[in-house]
């Protein structure tokens, strides 16, 4: 008579109840509450008050015209033709030093993706710029480089009959820019690196085996695979100098006129200057919520470009 033996069963799995789920939830989230309440405290609350100092009218060199008035500030923001001129210059200035320090961090991160003697060295000078402090690069451009007595611009270019230009007061915006463009290159051109350091040899060297030319590899193979990349550059850097203020103030503060100002600059004039602190305040609550409108729909598009990647 053969007795046979009982498969092995597998232990139960133990069942956590929701309330030990929701404990253990609050233990691995506890170390992140300090940092929480710090964040909440220092900007949702004063954009809470920013957003109540917006319903009033309240001039400061009007003591006790601080009345309640609704919308009211809204409408005028939007329909003053300073503010929408400003708002202009503010996508100019963006897009334009974002766009012309992506194309130069592209170009520098391919030349420096490839090996020569002092590559090191000479990625550490490139990423300098931007380890300044933006207040000491604009003084730097405004004194050093755009004097129109001593500058090294007008040094260099006094051979061609410019060497008398005051480049800060005649084109204050492409100076600005420029300005701009030097500090933000070597951050464009890191995650350029970045990316072209991701990228597998194996399809470079499958393409070149096929024939294919340098430039057309660049083309079809490079650049998509640095499409997220740039995408991701380009908001982040957006995001960033789109509150640019610090680089307009030292060097032009934001003249002649507003040709300079962008809306972080212009806030600044009409709360400090203009005391008029109602409407600036309704001025900074339409400038951050279109900011975050924009940056969050760029945001989604980037982070689903990046899903639709790795899932390739």
């Amino acid at each position: 008579m053969t007795t046979t033996e009982a498969p092995p069963q597998a232990a139960p799995e133990r069942q956590t109840s929701p309330a030990a789920e929701r404990r253990d939830g609050w233990i691995r989230r506890a170390p992140l509450l300090p940092a929480l309440i710090f964040t909440i405290i220092v900007t949702q609350l004063p954009f809470l008050v920013t957003i109540w100092y917006s319903l009033q009218s309240w001039n400061l060199v009007r003591p006790g015209s601080q009345r309640f008035v609704g919308l009211e500030n809204y409408a005028t923001v939007f329909t003053d033709s300073q503010f929408r001129g400003v708002a202009l210059n503010s996508i100019l200035l963006t897009l334009g030093a974002v766009a012309i320090a992506m194309v130069l961090g592209l170009l520098i991160a391919l030349l420096l993706n490839r090996a020569f003697l002092g590559r090191g060295i000479v990625r550490t000078l490139i990423i300098t710029p931007f380890l300044i402090t933006p207040v000491a690069g604009a003084l730097l451009w405004k004194s050093v480089l755009f004097d129109p007595t001593y500058g090294l611009v007008n040094f260099l270019l006094s051979p061609f009959g410019a060497g008398q230009t005051d480049w800060v007061s005649t084109f204050p915006r492409a100076a600005v820019i420029v300005a701009l463009v030097w500090q933000w290159t070597p951050f464009m051109m890191l995650l350029i690196l970045a990316g072209l350091g991701s990228q597998p040899q194996e399809v470079l060297e499958a393409a070149r085996m096929d024939g294919a030319t340098g430039f057309a590899v660049f083309r079809e193979v490079t650049l998509p695979h640095l499409q997220r990349f740039i995408e991701l550059g380009v908001v982040l850097g957006a995001i960033y100098l789109v509150n640019t203020f610090d680089t307009i103030y030292m060097m032009t503060q934001g003249g002649p006129g507003t040709a300079s100002a962008n809306l972080p600059f212009y806030i600044y004039q009409r709360a400090f200057l203009g005391f008029d602190i109602g409407e600036s305040a309704a001025m900074g609550v339409v400038t951050v919520v279109a900011t975050i409108i924009v940056a969050t729909l760029a945001l989604r598009l980037i982070f689903r470009s990046f899903s639709a990647a790795e899932e390739a």
